[in-house]
């Protein structure tokens, strides 16, 4: 039997394939067999879960041998501060999140893939800017000085899309069918988009040179043009993060 699960999982990663063969494998045995220890199934299990995603709580039920599903949340926030370009941001990184995922076992307990869904993806960066007057800063390739008497200020917003497909592979299962408490890893990445960054200003900025001819970062066009072109760079900067990656362990209980 588990030979037969192994080979349908190495052919195909769908799932109703996967249920319909254990379905029509299982339907020629008089009555299902009891699990290593006397265990019967489905069984349900929950774990604390610490990640690369933040800190959280899993519960999964398992289906089959070969077949677990889950899902979890987790959060994590930080307040980061940096300046790049000559603005400063009084950032805060959050994450939050809310994950679905299927158990693909073809070994059984000590190894699985997971295929699955990101269904809520909150995770993002704030960050208030701000230039102290005098100070020269750049947007889009373009220096400028902040206006003395109404320095450069605003906010900045880093976001993704709601929902995101994602897959994992890690040892160990969070429902074990021989013991009461698991401890398992996953490893793989969220594929979750392109970054999206919003970037407002409000303000004088003034001339390079002489400090002078100061225009309104609000509603200037020419302002506002390298606004977005800054907005473009920070995107294209950040580009990488359309993949990103995932490290988990978990430890919990079978009830």
């Amino acid at each position: 039997m588990q030979r037969r699960f192994s080979f349908v999982f190495l052919l195909s990663f769908v799932f109703s394939a996967t249920i319909a063969s254990y379905a029509f494998g299982g339907g020629a045995e008089a009555a299902p067999a009891p699990d290593e220890g006397g265990i019967g199934r489905p069984s349900f299990a929950i774990a604390f879960k610490s990640s690369s995603l933040g800190m959280g709580v899993e519960s999964g039920v398992s289906i089959t041998r070969f077949l677990d599903v889950r899902g979890g949340f987790s959060a994590f926030s930080l307040s980061p501060t940096f300046t790049d370009n000559g603005i400063r941001y009084d950032g805060t990184l959050r994450f939050r999140t809310a994950q679905v995922l299927v158990d693909l076992k073809p070994f059984s307990d000590w190894f699985h893939i997971s295929p699955g869904m990101m269904i809520y993806n909150g995770n993002q960066i704030t960050a208030k800017a701000s230039v102290p007057g005098g100070q020269t800063f750049s947007l889009g390739g373009t220096s400028f000085i902040s206006d003395p008497t109404n320095p450069i200020n605003g906010s900045g917003k880093m976001t993704f899309k709601k929902s995101a497909p994602m897959v994992l592979v890690g040892f160990g299962t969070l429902v074990p069918h021989s013991r009461h408490f698991t401890f398992y890893n996953d490893i793989g990445v969220v594929f979750q988009g392109e970054p999206k960054t919003v970037l407002n200003l409000a303000g004088g900025a003034c001339d390079p040179v002489t400090g002078l001819l100061c225009l309104n970062a609000a509603t200037d066009p020419t302002i506002q043009s390298q606004v977005q072109a800054e907005q473009t760079t920070i995107n294209n900067d950040t580009k990488i993060a359309k993949y990103y990656p995932v490290f988990a362990f978990g430890f919990g209980f079978r009830f």
